[in-house]
């Protein structure tokens, strides 16, 4: 099976400009996360797709491969399908975040392998909430999973419910999962669901992946054990500890 590996990456952010050329420990973010995915032997290739001239510039230089995209794309999904266009050899596509320096290839791989069983249309992963800080974090977002390893809903509030028990002792109750935001498509799927229009649940909750939930897409889920830490903010860097 083809596997392209693809990293969205973008220069404007309100919270963090230009974050992917930021220096870690003396390479760049979208430089980490490059080397990180090439290392997962699952990808027959990885891409960065940009929008700026000096990320482009900034892979090639490091002998990254990188192709320019669309200014006007809404998200790193979008991004993900302009690209996916023009390598229709790929049978799946992975969108693999730019913002995670250190992430396990392991993930990746463990995301390609939801892809062996032939009806799984869009995968992701999941890991066990084990704190109550964590469930109750709004920038968190949990994963309701049926019996079928599928994602039944998305929501920024701990769901379901415990009725009858405090807060603080839901996880005693219920085992909770927080969402993993790496993502893989069937080729077809991705071009399907980029044409969507933004759904009300994913309006109000303010989690694209709604849409696909609710216009009927199924979203597998693979649960893991390792942790991602994701660069958000100037500040987040400082909770990073190299190696």
């Amino acid at each position: 099976m083809n596997i392209l590996g693809i990293i969205p990456a973008r220069y404007a952010s309100s919270r963090f400009p230009g974050k992917p050329l930021v220096d870690i420990a003396g390479k760049s973010m979208i430089q980490r996360v490059y080397e990180q995915a090439k290392k997962c032997a699952d990808l027959t290739e990885v891409i960065v797709a940009t929008d700026d001239d000096r990320i482009f510039s900034h892979v090639i230089s490091f002998g990254g491969v990188a192709v320019m995209t669309s200014p006007n794309h809404q998200s790193g999904t979008d991004r993900c399908a302009e690209v996916a266009l023009q390598h229709p050899q790929y049978e799946v596509i992975i969108n693999i975040q730019g913002d995670e320096p250190y992430i396990d290839p392991e993930q990746i791989s463990k995301l390609a392998s939801c892809f062996k069983t032939a009806d799984t249309q869009i995968a992701t992963l999941i890991k066990r909430i084990l704190s109550i800080d964590e469930l109750v974090n709004v920038n968190s977002p949990k994963v309701v999973v049926n019996n079928l390893s599928e994602a039944v809903y998305f929501s920024r509030s701990p769901l379901p419910h415990i009725r009858g028990q405090e807060q603080e002792n839901w996880l005693e109750y219920f085992a909770y999962f927080k969402h993993i935001g790496i993502y893989g498509y069937r080729a077809d799927i991705l071009q399907q669901i980029t044409k969507l229009p933004v759904s009300p649940l994913e309006k109000a909750e303010s989690l694209e992946q709604l849409r696909w939930v609710e216009n009927g897409y199924r979203i597998k889920v693979a649960e893991t054990e390792l942790e991602t830490h994701a660069i958000d903010t100037p500040g987040d860097l400082e909770k990073l500890i190299f190696d």
